[in-house]
């Protein structure tokens, strides 16, 4: 039986969460951390923020809880875990011996200069360097962007046209989206598939939560990292920076996102660089787990109103030029012909099992049937004719007939009371997988081979 893995895209709140509380407070050191933590705040827990923001003694606990009426405790107890989790504020001990609370002090200070000003300019200006000669304009940014961000997209479909570097390469490997096998390309996996059903925003920040794993991997400073991807979400759209100051773990990171779509810079050696709009919408991270219908990729995921219609006889006509929605229905289809504006493919048993091996799991390819169905193939009830998808389940269950289980084997038992006394131990232990006495054969799984092994050793020296 294949493992069936759920791509779980955190929102910016449970990936800091899961930070150290040293790395967070180092995090906080800097305004534009602090105003990306607080603009994703729930709706309370942003007017506790502010109503403690300037206050330098502890509130009491009592004085917090009354803030709320009694039909808006769960609210309060939302506000509370965020505050607690994300180390926004400390419980302190006030005189006569009541527990308060006051906000995080390096939290507060720099929520304040983020919110009313003051502190140190967050990005280098570049007056110094002189205009631009090469400016560019935010259309041609956000062609630029869409444009590096969907070479990554072909490529995870295994588009010829679509090269990417090898530090990507090896990334999209990494977080699990594509996997190599004794040396042959690259190919998309179950979890690959699902990134492609996201939205391009939970698409982006799914990638980069992987790249800062990898980055954290590789010793690089994560609070460094971090702290320029907030400082960007912050930038102004069309404006160009300056990489003055920058130190060479973050010129290393620029070039990445320059990989990404995220910033352009002209040459690699240039002095300046422009946050394109996926730099600056990448803060908000996601607010759902949940595919996108009709996701968002780039110029491929304008077509909303879906273009994807399912014949009984297993055809699939997709009304579409995009090259990536191609690719996309071709890793569970045989393609028939193709025409300016449409593609007409069969779905077969073949092409199904072929991407069942490849990790896609029958409900994801109903589900990318479902959410890209033709407004025509909407008015019907189900979508998607019963046909096809109870036979595409089908196909699938052709492949798990059998269910594999890990275990340990135990043989060569010189007597067959020696077998039955381990036997019988592993049983006790509730992990005996299987046994074959007449050969003196039985299985254990892994997390009880440690205790049936030291059994056996006090077995063998009594």
């Amino acid at each position: 039986m294949k493992l069936r893995i759920q791509l779980q895209c955190k929102n910016l709140h449970e990936y800091l969460r899961e930070l150290s509380p040293e790395i967070l407070d180092r995090l906080y050191n800097h305004p534009a951390t602090c105003l990306a933590v607080y603009r994703e705040l729930p709706a309370l827990a942003k007017t506790y923020a502010l109503r403690m923001i300037f206050l330098d003694q502890p509130l009491p606990q009592a004085a917090v809880a009354l803030w709320v009426k009694k039909d808006g405790q769960r609210d309060h107890d939302e506000c509370m875990s965020v505050f607690a989790g994300l180390r926004l504020w400390h419980s302190q001990q006030l005189q006569g011996g009541l527990q308060g609370y006051i906000l995080n002090p390096v939290f507060k200070e720099n929520l304040r200069i983020a919110l009313f000003g003051g502190g140190k300019v967050w990005a280098e200006e570049v007056s110094n360097l002189g205009p631009d000669r090469h400016a560019r304009d935010i259309d041609s940014l956000d062609h630029y962007a869409m444009e590096r961000w969907e070479v990554i997209l072909h490529f995870m479909v295994g588009s010829p046209s679509a090269a990417v570097s090898q530090d990507l390469a090896l990334l999209l490997t990494q977080a699990g989206l594509m996997k190599s096998e004794s040396g042959e390309a690259p190919c998309i996996t179950s979890a690959g598939f699902q990134f492609l059903l996201l939205d391009t925003a939970s698409q982006l920040w799914y990638f980069t939560l992987q790249y800062l794993k990898t980055a954290q991997s590789l010793g690089m400073d994560l609070v460094e990292i971090l702290s320029f991807l907030f400082q960007l979400s912050f930038s102004t759209l069309g404006r160009d920076y300056s990489v003055e100051g920058m130190s060479e773990s973050l010129l290393t990171v620029l070039q990445h996102l320059r990989e990404f779509g995220l910033v352009f810079q002209r040459k690699r050696k240039s002095r300046r660089y422009y946050p394109t709009r996926l730099a600056i919408n990448l803060a908000a991270g996601v607010t759902t787990n949940s595919p996108a219908p009709a996701a968002g990729l780039g110029s491929a995921g304008a077509e909303n109103t879906g273009f994807i219609v399912v014949e009984t006889n297993y055809r699939i006509y997709a009304h579409t030029d995009s090259e990536l929605q191609i690719a996309l229905v071709a890793l569970f289809s045989e393609m028939l012909y193709r025409l300016p504006n449409v593609v007409v493919a069969q779905v077969t048993r073949e092409s199904v099992q072929q991407a069942i091996a490849n990790g896609i799991t029958a409900q994801q390819i109903i589900h990318f049937l479902r959410t890209r169905a033709h407004p025509i193939m909407l008015q019907q009830k189900p979508v998607l004719p019963p046909t096809v998808t109870d036979q595409i389940r089908l196909w699938e269950l052709e492949r798990d007939r059998l269910q594999f289980t890990e275990g340990v084997l135990y043989n060569q038992f010189l007597s067959q009371a020696d077998f039955e006394v381990l036997r019988d131990r592993a049983q006790s232990l509730d992990c005996l997988v299987w046994q074959d006495p007449s050969n003196r054969v039985l299985i254990v799984t892994p997390q009880g081979h440690g205790e049936v092994k030291r059994f056996w050793k006090r077995q063998r020296s009594q």
